[in-house]
């Protein structure tokens, strides 16, 4: 389908002289084909969460793995942390990527390892002492509610347990920019409002800037109408009318960024493909 974009994408300014954590500048890229995407420019500013909607195959993983370094785009600008990375070399690529927390699609962990070793699997690289290593997997873990999961193996644990391990795991580094690849896919709904309620509490106690990938419109409105609320250790819904100011959205379509702005705008704007979505 094509479509004519109702809010054109726009890069957003962080206040002060804060910097966006990334930054994509009319990005394409192609694989032996049309393009997957064509000249997408945002931006993911200190504080914000963006969640990046859209169907299977219009290009949202791959989106994340050229944010991460891990495709190179074969036109355009990416900044990460203010570094230019669309050529960077692998080593430098590295120490770039230990800033970024990635959650995968269905989680990613290695059943030979225990959660511990999961959860610890960079700092184990690293070489970092077992005693700081315990300590950081236990608050990571005690974050996501699954403390007493430490010397389990992930075949123990149900599918929502391990999606949380893998949230936990990503969290490790206390990172400066989150990216989550679709974080309740094959999820049930009560699973998948665990999850989210995460996500939410992620975004309101460390404020990290944060990169979410999914095609469950439910998650993606939850996250604007909810805020964790710490006195209770729960995630509750805003009072009516009200959105959190700081998660707004993007719409892929056709390889191209359709819709860039806040949930009001989402839900009132008249694109063909952003109606048929929302519908």
């Amino acid at each position: 389908m094509t479509t004519t974009p109702t809010i054109a994408p726009q890069e957003q300014r962080p206040p002060g002289n804060a910097s966006p954590a990334l930054v994509f500048r009319n990005v394409s890229i192609a694989f032996a084909g049309p393009p997957v995407l064509e000249d997408v420019s945002f931006s993911v500013g200190p504080g914000e969460t963006r969640i990046l909607l859209g169907p299977a195959g219009v290009g949202k993983s791959v989106l994340l793995k050229l944010a991460n370094g891990l495709l190179r785009p074969d036109k355009g600008s990416i900044q990460l942390f203010g570094e230019e990375i669309a050529h960077m070399s692998e080593e430098k690529l590295f120490s770039l990527r230990t800033r970024t927390g990635m959650v995968f699609q269905e989680g990613a962990l290695f059943d030979s390892l225990t959660v511990r070793d999961n959860v610890a699997y960079q700092l184990i690289q690293e070489r970092v002492a077992d005693e700081e290593i315990d300590s950081r997997v236990r608050e990571a873990l005690r974050f996501v509610g699954l403390e007493e999961t430490f010397s389990l193996l992930p075949s123990s644990l149900s599918g929502g347990m391990r999606r949380r391990v893998a949230i936990a795991r990503a969290l490790i580094h206390k990172p400066e920019l989150l990216l989550y690849d679709s974080p309740t896919a094959g999820l049930d709904p009560v699973t998948s409002t665990t999850i989210i309620e995460l996500i939410v509490k992620q975004r309101d106690v460390y404020r990290t800037p944060s990169l979410m990938v999914t095609h469950r419109l439910q998650d993606a409105f939850t996250m604007s109408s909810h805020r964790f609320n710490e006195a209770e250790g729960r995630m509750a819904p805003l009072p009516k009318g009200e959105t959190d100011p700081n998660t707004t959205y993007l719409m892929l379509a056709d390889g191209r960024l359709i819709f860039d702005g806040s949930l009001s705008d989402l839900v009132r704007s008249q694109d063909p493909f952003v109606r048929e979505f929302l519908e």
